[in-house]
């Protein structure tokens, strides 16, 4: 008799050149949840087809531009993304956003208000403080969006696509600065099927 194979879940990190790319690795690790970090170049089929690969991260960085594979990803996956600072930036820019340089570019501690808790901020008080950048960021959502979060110096701080399983956030839930944030990449594992409501 042949024993089939377990097939282990996992989330994979594309790597947009951000500093905490390997953070991100291991907060899920923490979380019990296995990933793969792979370049952002990596082309969509390839990760499709690939039955183990239950949603997809699209890390920070510092270029856009050099981030141009991600758009298709954010357009045409229908896995789970979760895109973190320039990964929010990502995939608001692919379904026709505008992202531009913000007011106050520097990295900081940010209090973040809830506008809409949907799965990503479920558990999640209604503020919190989070570490995040603001060299860049979103100024217009696309109109299949809507806004999770925002705080004093960024009106979206958090997105959320109205019908498919895709979020941004342009703080950093990977660090730990940031109150919750291995709740948010919990919650975004919940909605990849990999961690099981309690």
């Amino acid at each position: 008799m042949e024993l089939k194979q377990k097939v282990i879940s996992l989330i994979v990190i594309l790597n947009n050149g951000g500093q905490y790319v390997h953070r991100i690795h291991r907060s899920l690790r923490y979380l019990g949840v296995s990933s793969k970090i792979i370049p952002n170049s990596t082309p969509l089929k390839e990760i499709e087809e690939n039955e183990e690969i239950k949603g997809i991260i699209l890390s920070g960085g510092p270029d856009i531009e050099k981030a141009d594979n991600c758009i298709d990803i954010a357009l045409n996956s229908k896995l789970p993304i979760l895109g973190i600072c320039l990964g929010h930036q990502l995939i608001a820019r692919a379904y026709g956003g505008e992202v531009g340089r913000a007011e106050s570019e520097e990295y900081a501690y940010t209090k973040i208000y809830v506008k809409n808790e949907n799965d990503l901020f479920r558990n999640v008080p209604a503020e919190f403080t989070a570490w995040a950048s603001h060299k860049d960021e979103v100024k217009k959502i696309p109109e299949c969006f809507e806004i999770l979060a925002y705080s004093d110096i960024c009106e979206i701080e958090s997105i959320k696509h109205k019908e498919k399983p895709i979020y941004g956030v342009q703080f950093h839930p990977e660090v730990s600065h940031t109150e919750y944030g291995s709740d948010i990449l919990k919650n975004f594992c919940k909605v990849c099927g990999i961690i099981k409501d309690e």
